[in-house]
């Protein structure tokens, strides 16, 4: 146990000085460029198979992604070095330097060859007239029950170039839309939600969303849903401090703060929801 212990603190402290390195003003924090240089030196010792040069960029920029993502939440664009170290992100990073690992792991795993490759070459699928940015319509075919209005809003506040999608924050949304139960990707979402940007969704805006997600299952076939009941029920389901809105404060500690994100994004979400004990949740309905 006290070997065990005497390694971990060796391996820290070495991961940490080996980040440092990079660190040019020396803050003690690390920007994403930075940071993607780190793991570029340390590429030779993960088991992530041989890559084309041109590939390296996109690996690196899946990689650093996920830190920044859950790591710089006000978005600060830098991270503190200690606070990478003994984030369990690093740790996923770090057992790809182990013996290679199961297949089941290796598909969890978001650094491995297996999981970057699934999303670049996702990215490409989606990216029809190829010109490197994704707009509206091939967003939604990541997700084809999501509303129109909810990704018109994903464009109003995550847009990067000429009111387009790259591929750094195409990451940013699949790893929302994979970590729905996290504070950061709640978060995320919640700013699309906030139209007003008044920091909390009242009545109006649950309203809003949700009668587009009624809308799509009625153009699919489904039977109209009261959506005033279901607004009441988001409500009587986030337990808001404020009667008359929901925080993200509320979002997060409410224990469904996922499920009503999905009830006010995608019509399968809700279909699902919806009829959770009459149907099983893997089947294609909805």
């Amino acid at each position: 146990m006290v070997l065990r212990v005497i390694a971990m603190s060796a391996t820290l402290t070495l991961e940490r000085a080996e980040i440092a390195a990079h660190d040019e003003d020396c803050d003690g924090f690390i920007t994403e460029p930075e940071l993607a240089e780190y793991i570029g030196d340390l590429l030779p010792k993960l088991h992530v198979g041989q890559m084309s040069e041109n590939y390296v960029r996109f690996y690196l920029c899946t990689a650093t992604r996920k830190f920044f993502f859950f790591l710089d939440p006000l978005k600060l664009r830098k991270i503190k070095i200690e606070r990478i170290v003994l984030s369990p992100i690093m740790t996923e990073l770090m057992s790809l330097k182990d013996e290679p690992l199961s297949p089941t792991s290796i598909s969890a795993n978001w650094f491995s060859s297996v999981s970057t490759f699934r999303l670049y070459y996702q990215f490409l699928e989606l990216d029809s007239d190829k010109s490197g940015l994704l707009d509206q319509a091939e967003l939604s075919e990541y997700c084809p029950t999501m509303t129109s209005v909810f990704i018109d809003r994903v464009f109003q506040e995550h847009q990067t170039f000429r009111g387009q999608m790259d591929f750094g924050n195409f990451l940013d949304f699949v790893l929302a839309h994979e970590n729905q139960d996290t504070p950061e990707a709640m978060a995320y979402f919640f700013k699309i939600l906030d139209i007003n940007g008044m920091g909390g969704l009242d009545h109006f805006t649950v309203r809003y969303f949700f009668k587009a997600v009624n809308d799509k299952m009625l153009e699919s076939g489904y039977e109209p849903v009261y959506v005033e009941d279901v607004t009441n029920e988001i409500f009587d389901m986030a337990r808001p401090k404020n009667e008359d809105f929901i925080t993200l404060e509320d979002l997060q500690k409410c224990g469904c703060g996922s499920t009503i994100i999905t009830m006010l994004s995608d019509s399968r979400g809700f279909y699902l929801y919806d009829n959770r004990e009459s149907i099983d949740p893997s089947s294609d309905d909805a």
